[in-house]
């Protein structure tokens, strides 16, 4: 089959080999050049390592023309006008796969629902989630990943899956929780730059041992909030991807967190990024979340009034410690 992937970063052009692996034809679109050019000299444009097969261009108009399978490996940030663009171009029922997490701040819509906002009905034909706990550093040297296709339409997340799965490295599951899914990836962002933030200050295992299982409870709340199913929370979408994330170099939100914790300022650590910080989107959505739905959630509130209010790390840990002390539930 041939597939379009929207987004020649990092996770874009990892996927992009795996489906090569896996036999089908790619074309990757993206806006820089200079990331084209080297893919189609076979270098992976974030890794420097080899790729095979992948062709790319900076012609989204031929990227349509290639496929009707499109990959969404933009950041959320940039999603809406991408999928403008996407719209503006279609002349046939488009088959969006997502691979990016986050929800959008002040509207507080998932990807999906962006999707249904942008793309036109007659231009759309299905929708997936193809999320999980994964670092693309790990998938492009073709180390063992277990990840879920979650859709709305049953036989799309299951041609998610067969698209995807292969022998030797990359296992999918399918899920009817597509909200679920979405908020479980986007809200895992938010913790992982506390548990930057933790680590960067000092904190110990124990420290992030108890902002893991405390963290869970906040996306399980989030989740319901939004109308996913909490169970959803406690599998490879939620659970899981924050374990991988948490305390990994690999995470660019537990990277970002841990020069936060260090002293080092909010806009600088973001500008020095080289991708997008997808954790600080997470973390001003979540925030909205709980002011409208009067949810509790008290590490991200903290995590919040660190990033956007200059809070002291010292003086957050004192606010999260001198709560009211209660049992422990999982409500």
């Amino acid at each position: 089959m041939k597939i379009s992937v929207i987004g020649g970063g990092s996770w874009g052009t990892t996927l992009a080999q795996v489906l090569e692996d896996n036999g089908h034809e790619t074309l990757v679109y993206d806006i820089n050049k200079e990331g084209v050019d080297k893919i189609n000299k076979g270098i992976h444009p974030f890794f420097d390592l080899p790729i095979e097969k992948i062709k790319a261009t900076t012609s989204l108009e031929e990227t349509l023309n290639f496929s009707d399978h499109l990959v969404l490996a933009v950041p959320t940030k940039f999603m809406r006008q991408s999928l403008s663009d996407i719209n503006k171009l279609s002349f046939r029922k488009n088959y969006f796969i997502n691979v990016s997490k986050g929800i959008e701040p002040n509207t507080l819509k998932r990807v999906s629902e962006i999707v249904k906002d942008e793309i036109s009905k007659e231009f759309l034909g299905a929708y997936a989630v193809l999320t999980g706990p994964s670092h693309a550093e790990e998938v492009i040297l073709r180390k063992l990943t277990v990840l879920t296709a979650a859709s709305e339409t049953s036989w799309f997340a299951q041609t998610v899956q067969k698209l995807f799965s292969n022998r030797t490295y990359l296992r999918i599951y399918t899920s009817d929780d597509l909200i679920g899914c979405e908020v479980g990836g986007a809200i895992k962002n938010a913790i992982a730059i506390v548990s930057g933030i933790m680590t960067g200050f000092g904190l110990g295992e124990n420290a992030r041992a108890a902002l893991i299982t405390r963290g869970i409870l906040e996306i399980v709340r989030v989740v319901s909030a939004m109308g996913g199913k909490k169970e959803t929370a406690f599998g490879l979408t939620g659970i899981g991807d924050l374990i991988v994330t948490a305390s990994s170099n690999n995470s660019r939100n537990f990277n970002a967190g841990l020069k936060i914790g260090q002293g080092i300022p909010v806009d600088q650590v973001l500008a020095e990024s080289r991708m997008v910080v997808e954790g600080v989107r997470a973390i001003q959505a979540a925030k909205d979340l709980c002011i409208k739905e009067g949810i509790e959630l008290p590490i991200i509130e903290v995590a919040y009034d660190v990033i956007f209010n200059q809070l002291p790390v010292k003086d957050a840990i004192t606010l999260l410690l001198t709560r009211e002390l209660k049992a422990e539930t999982l409500e």
